[in-house]
């Protein structure tokens, strides 16, 4: 009788095991899922700012036409691409470098620095890029934790048996990191 229990302890313990990380991986990677919904989500909001945004600074500066275009293009880039949180980043960075390159227009116009819609535009970008860094500190929190589960022993035999694929962070600076001061300007 003792050689039964033994015999079904070291039969029973593998299984346990098996049936335990595969849990916790599925876990993982269900939170991962559900991060970059959050991700998404705020993307898509600022996809929803960049028309606005992009038309009032061109009630002022009209003649700078390329760097808008290029905003625009490079925002309806980033909507159609649904591929893996790495190549979204690339789009995304691409995105982030042509917003700075719009805010950057902005200097050379005091009147539009002082604009009621721009500033309440931009606080709204800036509350948005907020918001997409800290869901994207959640996100690669959740990867990071999905990627040790995956490849430290000896977790990685069952994540290498079930198919368990690897994932890759999402790392793109903000567009704006903080509100301008703005000073009254003499007109």
């Amino acid at each position: 009788m003792p050689i039964f229990i033994i015999l079904g302890i070291i039969v029973l313990l593998p299984i346990i095991f098996v049936v335990a990380t595969y849990n916790s991986l599925i876990q993982l990677r269900n939170h991962i899922s559900d991060a970059w919904g959050n991700i998404d989500t705020e993307l898509k909001r600022r996809y929803n700012l960049i028309p606005n945004l992009v038309s009032t600074v061109k009630g002022y500066a009209a003649h700078e036409r390329e760097v808008f275009e290029q905003v625009t293009e490079l925002r309806n880039q980033c909507i159609a691409n649904t591929g893996s949180a790495g190549a979204q980043s690339g789009s995304e960075q691409m995105l982030v470098g042509a917003l700075q390159k719009l805010l950057a227009v902005v200097e050379n116009y005091p009147q539009l620095k002082a604009d009621g819609n721009f500033l309440q535009l931009q606080k709204e970008l800036v509350n948005t890029e907020d918001r997409i860094q800290a869901a994207r500190r959640f996100y690669n929190g959740n990867v990071r934790d999905y990627k040790n589960k995956c490849e430290t022993f000896p977790s990685t035999i069952v994540a290498g048996m079930f198919g368990f694929e690897s994932k890759d962070f999402f790392n793109v600076e903000p567009a704006v990191r903080e509100i301008p001061k703005i000073e009254k300007f003499n007109s």
